[in-house]
């Protein structure tokens, strides 16, 4: 296995529109940050598992199967009583959108429901902090990131802040920054960056993020790119210009594509890795991202190894 992702699958429920009576009609896209690297990274020729919990309601099996379909292993895919869990975005008359989130089964995964096997075998060991936020499934997301750790698997943190889900900024950034010292690749976006490390200017945030032991740190920024740092070499590869459709799941793309390129380095990704590689595998993912910004969707949207031409 080369990816193992844990963390939120969920209903992205969008609206649409209105109908000829002005009630909203919304589309159920599938979603989930970590559900979307696992995806992404799949159709992008690395194999890759999901660790996280469904409802057992129709919306979990439409999860299950989208994720089947991608070539992503689901063996390590739990069902709960509680309903999938939901993302609502709705827009009001000045096209301002708005989100909340209805959880459910995603937070109650628990430390015995993860399969460690899977994660052994993996390379890398993904997830998010929209696991940190609430139930089990914030003690159980640590849990298993400290076990792929301790088992030699490389670990990949993505930050995603998410203010709908915590009480305050002060609780979220307090938890974002507790599975840091366990992260050998860290994504993190250039609004975030400011947040989690109190540094807005890139050189001095990726450093501080590095002095935690943080081996490559990824900072994404928009259609500009990625900036990253490695050791003492750091670096800007610029972003891909496209006409956009829409930007979701940009950045789930952009990491699914680094870590699939780095687990063609074989079983140690990390071991001897150069800033010319990661200049290169840089510019993978931003040529895979800026694909998935010139359609519509996130998951629907990601591209194919054959579609980006290697």
């Amino acid at each position: 296995m080369d990816i193992t992702a844990m963390g939120e699958v969920l209903i992205d429920l969008t609206q649409t529109g209105v109908n000829e009576y002005r009630v909203p009609t919304f589309a159920a896209n599938p979603g989930g940050a970590p559900a979307n690297v696992a995806v992404a990274a799949a159709r992008l020729g690395a194999e890759t598992a999901f660790v996280g919990k469904v409802g057992s309601d129709g919306f979990g099996a439409y999860l299950t199967g989208v994720l089947k379909e991608n070539g992503v292993d689901v063996s390590g895919l739990r069902t709960g009583e509680s309903a999938t869990t939901m993302a609502i975005v709705s827009v009001d008359e000045t096209g301002e959108r708005d989100f909340r989130f209805v959880r459910g089964a995603d937070c109650e995964l628990r430390e015995d429901e993860v399969d460690l096997e899977l994660i052994r075998q993996s390379r890398f060991f993904h997830f998010g902090s929209v696991s940190l936020t609430a139930g089990p499934a914030r003690e159980t997301t640590l849990y298993a990131a400290a076990q792929a750790r301790e088992m030699g698997v490389l670990v990949s943190y993505d930050p995603n802040y998410r203010q709908a889900l915590w009480s305050s900024q002060e609780e979220a950034v307090a938890w974002m920054k507790k599975p840091l010292s366990l992260v050998d690749v860290l994504k993190i976006s250039d609004e975030e960056l400011p947040l989690v490390t109190g540094m807005a200017g890139l050189e001095e945030g990726t450093k501080a993020l590095q002095d935690l032991g943080i081996t490559l740190v990824l900072v994404t920024l928009g259609g500009d790119g990625a900036y990253y740092r490695l050791g003492e070499h750091t670096g800007h590869v610029p972003g891909i210009k496209t006409a956009i459709a829409d930007t979701n799941g940009a950045g789930d793309t952009f990491l699914g594509a680094v870590l699939s390129r780095l687990c063609l380095r074989g079983e140690k990704p990390l071991e001897g890795l150069t800033a010319a590689e990661v200049e290169e595998v840089l510019s993978f993912a931003n040529r895979a991202a800026a694909k998935t910004c010139s359609r519509s969707g996130a998951i629907p949207a990601m591209p194919t190894l054959a579609e980006l031409g290697n």
